[in-house]
């Protein structure tokens, strides 16, 4: 049951860095409740002790990341045997793009496209080895997914766009993506058991560009709700939250995500967060990604000026959010410390 504790200045002391995504550090405070209470506590009961950052978030590398992935900084093949060459300035991989795709027609999938063997992955070694931070929650990125950027790596972007709107190929995506859903719930359950530690798994599936969503409603209602569903009902049977990531203009995709059962989002910030906000927050835990560029231009009064604006809007009742500072510059010292004092504050009442 979630107890509301009184705010001490004390809090502001700094214990630890920690090093996170791309080597990011992050300064670990004397908080009330350890980070991953705090992030818990959001997901499982709609409060907050505090509005966390992204950075709280660990992670945990295993079987996947060698097998189903796109590789880390470096060239890769995975088990499908698709090429994975990494490019330095995106900071990813990408398909290599002068060799054969592996498919041109998905009604072919079954003869070109040999699931792998999870039963066979060094699940017992990785999760010996595996020493996650358990002051924090414990993630599982499923960098690539299950359903369109898979496919995108079967076939290429056109060919399989084009592809879900073919009526002779849509019978046979089903049964593929059923087939990726049904390896991705044995992912899941492999996981859950050899590392017990885990709290949360975010999918990936990009689903939109700058301006709007790759495919229609009708497409991602009848092609991808019904195993998204079944993914994430899954994983909470496992007790664990499923959380998305996924890219591009998908304001109006929203529904689906929630429908679909997935408990966070980050929506980028070419997305109406602030409606997004409104309309869903109390449905969705949203990853709220700073965007106003004035911001590290301001004072260090301005700097928390905007913090404080920030949590006004951002902390409304049953409505908790993440503060998503991964991919964003826009945030400085004063203002994370801000956040954190003055959430902390407003939560505490």
């Amino acid at each position: 049951m979630f107890v509301k504790i009184p705010y001490s200045d004390k809090e502001l002391r700094v214990v630890d860095i920690s090093v996170g995504y791309m080597g990011a550090k992050t300064e670990i405070r004397n908080t009330p409740v350890s980070r991953r209470e705090n992030m818990m506590s959001i997901f499982r009961d709609r409060q907050a002790f505090w509005i966390p950052t992204s950075s709280d978030i660990g992670s945990v590398s295993g079987p996947w990341d060698k097998h189903l992935s796109r590789g880390a900084r470096g060239d890769f093949v995975d088990d499908f045997g698709i090429q994975w060459v990494y490019e330095p300035v995106a900071g990813g991989s990408i398909v290599r793009g002068d060799v054969p795709q592996l498919l041109d027609d998905v009604n072919d999938w079954r003869e070109k496209i040999i699931l792998p063997d999870v039963d066979s992955w060094e699940w017992e070694e990785m999760g010996e080895q595996a020493k996650p931070d358990l002051t924090r929650p414990t993630q599982v990125n499923v960098n690539n997914g299950f359903w369109f950027e898979r496919l995108i790596s079967f076939m290429g972007f056109m060919t399989a766009a084009m592809a879900l709107i073919d009526d002779d190929q849509v019978d046979a995506i089903k049964e593929l993506f059923a087939a990726m859903t049904d390896l991705g719930c044995k992912v899941i359950r492999k996981y859950c058991e050899y590392f017990p530690a885990i709290d949360m798994f975010t999918v990936h599936d990009d689903w939109g560009s700058q301006k709007d969503p790759f495919f229609s409603e009708d497409v991602a209602r009848e092609l991808f709700l019904p195993y998204m569903k079944q993914l994430t009902d899954c994983i909470h049977e496992q007790g664990r939250i499923a959380y998305l990531h996924s890219c591009g203009h998908n304001f109006n995709r929203t529904k689906i995500f929630i429908e679909g059962g997935f408990d966070g989002w980050t929506p980028q910030t070419m997305n109406d967060v602030k409606t997004l906000y409104k309309e869903y927050g109390d449905r969705m835990v949203f990853g709220i990604i700073p965007s106003d560029p004035e911001v590290p231009k301001m004072d260090e009064a301005g700097q928390r000026q905007a913090a404080r604006e920030f949590v006004d809007f951002y902390s409304e009742p049953g409505k908790p959010i993440i503060l998503g500072t991964s991919s964003s510059g826009l945030t400085t010292p004063a203002f994370l410390e801000e956040v954190y004092s003055y959430s902390r504050k407003v939560f505490s009442k």
